[in-house]
């Protein structure tokens, strides 16, 4: 992401607010909607630790603010004067005051009202799975979130993405840097959970068409790849790709969230219980998106494979990085 973006057209005086741009999505984002030619503000809680931003537009097309999700006021004035808001704000995992409810439920009716109050469109993106009737904390608020948005904003677009990869992703460097440590990883439940990977710049482009009206209103859309993995397939892929050997170890999820129960308390929180719970189900684009074109070849983008993009990133993880051979 060091690229300068050079803009597609002139700098308009459209005004896009992106919370969350400061994020592993949030940059993909930023760089994608500067090349569009929109002036651009980012409300972060450190704007100091977010000066990688600017060089991605031209100068002073990008503006860095000072704002947090829980607080409405600063939500309110981050929004103010744009045309569309965007929300990417997300956690994995509680932290502090950065729980769930706090982040994607609270922070989400936040800034779909500043939305609302300025006269702006409104993109939200949340996740495959969301459900505001969830017992799991995670799927419980992204559901919540969601209605949030469209409570406030009828028009808003909501995208839900399956796992999203990319140079920066928490999935497979995850599992990556694992690999190198562990003689063995985990496949919690059999590995049997069906995942759709998408390519975090394929999901900035679905944010982009929103923004640029190209998007149905009051949408819900489903965003994967066009491969759909085990749990176990992404696993082997990640250790072909890393040149490594390591033993496949069925992990129940009664065990799981056991061990979760301690690790999810630890920095960074490995695994979460919250996380194990989710693994009980699928987590690819369902049949009725696909029907009514409520996916990434709706908004006319053809997502990138895995096999296209993993090696361009994962061969850091390599015993003699991109110079090991690797079988294929």
């Amino acid at each position: 992401m060091s690229e300068v973006a050079v803009a597609e057209r002139p700098v308009t005086d459209s005004l896009v607010t992106v919370f969350g741009g400061s994020g592993f999505l949030g940059r993909y984002v930023v760089r994608a909607l500067a090349k569009r030619g929109y002036r651009i503000r980012v409300p972060v809680r450190r704007p100091d630790l977010a000066g990688f931003l600017l060089p991605l537009g031209q100068v002073g097309q990008i503006q860095l603010t000072q704002a947090n999700v829980r607080y409405p006021d600063s939500v309110m004035a981050a929004a103010e004067g744009a045309t569309c808001v965007v929300n990417l704000v997300g956690i994995l995992a509680p932290s502090g005051r950065q729980s769930f409810d706090a982040v994607h439920a609270f922070g989400a009716r936040a800034i779909a009202t500043a939305a609302a109050a300025n006269g702006a469109g409104l993109i939200h993106v949340s996740a495959i799975g969301a459900d505001p009737s969830s017992t799991v904390g995670y799927a419980r608020t992204k559901g919540e979130g969601e209605a949030a948005a469209r409570a406030a904003v009828a028009s808003a677009i909501i995208l839900r993405p399956s796992v999203v990869f990319g140079p920066e992703d928490r999935f497979f460097n995850r599992f990556a840097s694992l690999a190198r440590m562990s003689p063995a990883l985990p496949l919690i439940g059999g590995g049997h959970t069906r995942f759709q990977p998408v390519f975090v710049a394929d999901v900035a482009a679905a944010v982009e068409r929103g923004v640029d009206g190209k998007a149905m209103a009051s949408a819900t859309y489903e965003l994967g790849g066009p491969e759909v993995r085990t749990f176990k397939e992404l696993m082997e892929l990640t250790l072909r790709e890393i040149g490594a050997r390591r033993i496949l170890m069925d992990l129940p999820f009664g065990l799981a969230d056991f061990e979760a129960r301690f690790l999810e308390k630890l920095p960074g929180a490995l695994l979460t219980r919250d996380q194990v719970a989710m693994l009980r189900h699928d987590n690819v684009v369902s049949d009725a998106a696909i029907t009514e074109g409520r996916t990434l070849a709706g908004l006319g983008i053809a997502p990138a494979a895995l096999g296209s993009v993993l090696p361009s990133y994962l061969w850091r993880f390599r015993k003699a990085g991109q110079f090991t051979r690797v079988e294929t």
